[in-house]
């Protein structure tokens, strides 16, 4: 089997990783050491797998700042044993303050929601999601297809923001409505849940003000 360092794009990525590793020893010679100690982040951000939307990148973070859980669309499935494992972690191992569900601008799986329940609209509604991705999106789908943004009249310039984030208030009701959440939250552990949207065109973050906590 070839090297990962034979292919072009890989073997920069790799000496990027090189360069930088030196950079942060030549900066703060511990900092690797201090690392490998363990991690103590007070934030887990449950965001979208988009590769524009890289959490240390935007919040301008260090390693060990943020406990990270990232997919399509920045679901919280409450069936979902990855996004509960990842939680429950965070909130029980780590002791994490503040979980944060962020979706973005220019979404692409709340785009296929929005048309897939623009086509839900003009069928029976009982349609089968067989492909992965439209058994992960069926829940999101549902919800744009109860919305009167879904009809065809509505612009996607107008629709979509408004998809992304009902998409966010969603998961984070989610979020709150998971036993682990409920849990922390009867013994007494000082947890918060909020919802953001990042704006891919201005690489700003917007806070919905839709935080819930233990009070």
């Amino acid at each position: 089997m070839p090297a990962s360092s034979e292919y072009p794009v890989l073997s920069r990525l790799l000496s990027s990783n090189a360069q930088w590793s030196k950079d942060v020893s030549n900066t703060d010679p511990s900092f690797f050491k201090n690392l490998a100690r363990g991690q103590a982040p007070k934030v887990l951000w449950i965001g979208c797998a988009d590769s524009r939307v890289p959490e240390s990148v935007v919040l301008a973070c260090k390693p060990g700042d943020i406990f990270v859980h990232r997919n399509i669309a920045n679901q919280f499935h409450l069936h979902d044993d990855s996004a509960l494992s990842v939680l429950s972690y965070a909130v029980d191992v780590l002791g994490v303050e503040h979980v944060v569900i962020v979706g973005h601008t220019s979404c692409g799986g709340a785009a296929a929601c929005l048309k897939g329940a623009r086509e839900l609209r003009n069928s029976d509604g009982t349609g089968a999601h067989e492909a992965p991705l439209e058994r992960w999106l069926a829940p999101l789908t549902s919800l744009v297809a109860s919305l009167d943004i879904s009809g065809p009249e509505v612009p996607d310039a107008e629709a979509l923001p408004v998809v992304v984030e009902e998409n966010v208030k969603m998961q984070v009701e989610n979020v709150v409505s998971s036993e682990i959440i409920r849990k922390a939250w009867s013994a007494g552990k000082n947890v918060h849940v909020h919802g953001w949207v990042y704006r891919v065109e201005e690489g700003r973050l917007q806070d919905l003000n839709i935080s819930q906590g233990p009070n």
